[in-house]
């Protein structure tokens, strides 16, 4: 069970990140290119892997090169998601996008039974059926908007769960207890921040855009970069634990991606009742009560998949 306390701290941490995306995308990236946050993001991956080699004095053993190079392709993967996380984040907010991310659990169900050997009970099947009724549930009462805005960001989030399920199947898989696991952290990180700064300095506008944020924010929009940051880091690091001691990587995910989007509507409550400008969150009547049902359903779902 300790994957559970894993996963469900990963959802809190994850859930708290994707706030700080909404609000620095809105407040200071409105219009600029939200991905031009990559180029910050690139050098903290850069430092942090960095600060992982020195901590765990690492020393290459060329005999693991290529789970290695596989390490640094599942952490290339995450940071090429983080395109089409931010393009969706444009369009959307983030209560819509994490909702819209819900496939996962499907993702990683087929991509653990084709690539590493994973089978499921009916019972189990029945287990996801519950859990993903949640997202259905929010979804079908969510208000309508422009119908190829929300086309788009539906594609957009699509891409960017397809991306990073692919990335994080590649780290269970190779995933091996001869390698000290902060070593092969050390590695994702490395692959993010190299994809990061790829990505931005592949798009010189996207250089520009983050420039002048900086410039008329002054440099106030290091404070949520570097936020933002420290709880990714975090996330990152305990959610690969979690998928690593879990009994299955689709019933991680389920537990924490179908959780995630329950979290953040209460946790956007309570933000929108402290800070209104970071929370943002709709507190009528008939939305609370859509999202009590929903958490229902989640923990009914969780609960039946331990059994």
């Amino acid at each position: 069970m300790i994957w559970l306390l894993f996963v469900a701290i990963a959802t809190l941490l994850d859930s708290t990140r994707i706030f700080i995306d909404n609000y620095s995308s809105d407040v200071y990236f409105k219009g600029r290119g939200a991905v031009s946050q990559k180029i910050f993001y690139g050098y903290a991956f850069l430092v942090i892997a960095a600060v992982l080699a020195f901590v765990t004095g690492f020393d290459f053993d060329f005999n693991y090169f290529p789970k290695y190079a596989l390490f640094l392709t599942s952490g290339l993967l995450s940071g090429l998601a983080g395109i089409p996380y931010y393009k969706a984040l444009e369009l959307d907010d983030s209560t819509n996008i994490s909702i819209f991310t819900q496939l996962a659990p499907v993702l990683y169900l087929i991509m653990g039974w084709l690539f590493l050997g994973e089978t499921f009970s009916p019972f189990q099947l029945f287990a996801f059926a519950v859990i993903l009724l949640a997202p259905i549930l929010i979804v079908a009462t969510t208000r309508k908007r422009s119908r190829k805005i929300k086309i788009r960001a539906v594609i957009f989030a699509f891409l960017y769960v397809l991306i990073a399920t692919i990335g994080n199947v590649i780290f269970v898989k190779e995933n091996v207890s001869e390698i000290n696991f902060l070593v092969e952290m050390l590695f994702v990180f490395l692959g993010k921040g190299i994809s990061d700064l790829i990505i931005v300095y592949t798009h010189p506008r996207w250089q520009r855009r983050f420039s002048s944020v900086v410039q008329s924010s002054h440099k106030k929009v290091f404070r949520p970069l570097i936020a933002n940051s420290i709880v990714g880091f975090t996330k990152d690091i305990i959610y690969r634990l979690g998928l690593i001691f879990a009994p299955t990587i689709a019933i991680a995910s389920a537990a924490s991606d179908s959780a995630e989007p329950i979290v953040i509507f209460f946790l956007g409550i309570l933000l929108t009742l402290i800070w209104p400008k970071f929370g943002r969150e709709k507190l009528d009547k008939k939305t609370i009560i859509v999202h009590l049902i929903a958490t229902i359903l989640v923990v009914i779902g969780i609960a039946l998949l331990q059994l």
